[in-house]
């Protein structure tokens, strides 16, 4: 065994020493040894530790595949992210300034995806052990709100039920206004004895809703969202951000960067997380692939009080963005994207020269690809806000805003 040196964190959150060589849960500065597999480390040694390390707050965490950097100082944590996001648009010859990071709290998501199996002895339900397909149980999680912790005994009944012996199940639970809405993907096939048994499991747990591979079983209490002052009840298993703490601070920036705008259009708009509280000051234009988000975005629009106009709009994205004719309506913009970007949707935006944007953001590099493209064409960047959702782990968001400078 030789020693090595970590230089600095990959993208997934491991350590990286010269070779390269990944070596998991190391801190840059470490002097490490451990046995060389390819180009991973194992059997890991901290021979000189980082001061940035400290005791990871949760028990779970070493075997846990849930968080990935527990074992790192908070301060450190948000100057990497901040310097994740920094170096992707370097990449692109872009600078920018930076609001403080907002990190969302311990024990604050509302949403995880729960794998889960039956036992010899009954079932299992938590998360992946890292790098494995092996279930760990998560009893004292220390990354999950209280109220969706009550998720994991229902999920272990929920396998019971309908799992095979061969093959476990995911259940996706999401703390609603009413409580737990919870979603199998996985599961057996969906008949009458099954549903009946399904049904019962949903009254004892109090679920509000339980969907099983798409459809819905039961629903004892409509799993209300908040956004603003509109109720939506989502689709089971649509998007939501991940904690309410994150979806405010990512909330309140982009009112920031938008404020005053009178027409906006919200591209990728889900089920209204921006453009239902946009709605209390401004005409809104919603559009989004899945038609059951906008569908439920509609719902609450016209269920709520006090707001303007809000329209949807069904429409792949990708394929067919929004032209600049179609723009030219608005005078600001929210888009939130998936990981892949919206390099089309971008390119439009751009052309049709909207005097605001507001870009949030899921992934550091194609945000810093798209934000070339704005920079191009006469925008100027705000300051980045990173909102850290996901706290521990090695995922990054963002938001800004891009301000068309005069000709």
């Amino acid at each position: 065994m030789s020693d090595h040196v970590i230089t600095r964190l990959g993208h997934q959150g491991d350590g990286i020493a010269d070779g390269p060589l990944f070596a998991p849960l190391t801190l840059p500065g470490e002097v490490v040894t451990g046995t060389r597999t390819g180009q991973t480390l194992t059997d890991i040694r901290i021979l000189t530790p980082s001061p940035d390390r400290v005791t990871p707050p949760c028990r779970h965490f070493r075997s846990c595949g849930g968080c990935q950097l527990q074992h790192a100082s908070d301060g450190f944590l948000a100057a990497w992210k901040q310097e994740v996001v920094r170096t992707a648009l370097a990449a692109h010859g872009i600078s920018a300034d930076f609001h403080p990071i907002h990190t969302s709290p311990p024990q604050s998501r509302r949403r995880a995806t729960l794998a889960v199996r039956r036992t010899k002895k009954g079932a299992m339900a938590g998360f992946h052990v890292r790098t494995s397909d092996t279930i760990i149980e998560i009893p004292d999680c220390r990354l999950l709100h209280p109220d969706l912790m009550r998720a994991l005994p229902v999920a272990c009944d929920l396998a019971l039920a309908g799992a095979s012996r061969k093959s476990g199940i995911s259940a996706t639970a999401t703390l609603s206004v009413a409580g737990l809405d919870i979603a199998v993907t996985g599961g057996k096939p969906l008949d009458c004895p099954l549903r009946i048994s399904l049904a019962g499991l949903a009254q004892r747990h109090d679920l509000a809703r339980l969907a099983w591979d798409d459809e819905v079983v039961v629903t004892l209490r409509a799993p209300e969202q908040l956004f603003g002052s509109a109720r939506v009840t989502p689709p089971p298993g649509a998007f939501l951000q991940a904690t309410a703490e994150g979806e405010s601070a990512l909330l309140a920036e982009t009112e920031t960067i938008l404020a005053g705008a009178r027409r906006i259009v919200d591209l990728f708009a889900g089920c209204g997380t921006f453009a239902l509280p946009l709605a209390r000051g401004a005409e809104v234009h919603a559009v989004e692939g899945d038609a059951a988000m906008t569908d439920a975005l509609d719902r609450g629009w016209r269920k709520a009080q006090g707001l303007k106009t809000v329209t949807t709009e069904v429409r792949d994205l990708f394929r067919r963005p929004l032209l600049s004719d179609e723009l030219s309506r608005f005078d600001a913009a929210v888009i939130d994207p998936p990981r892949a970007g919206a390099e089309a949707q971008i390119a439009t935006l751009a052309r049709a020269r909207l005097p605001r944007i507001a870009y949030v953001s899921c992934n550091p590099a194609t945000f810093a690809r798209d934000a070339k493209t704005l920079l191009s064409h006469g925008y100027a960047m705000g300051p980045v806000r990173v909102v850290d959702q996901f706290r521990w782990s090695a995922h990054v968001e963002l938001v800004t805003g891009f301000a068309l400078t005069p000709a």
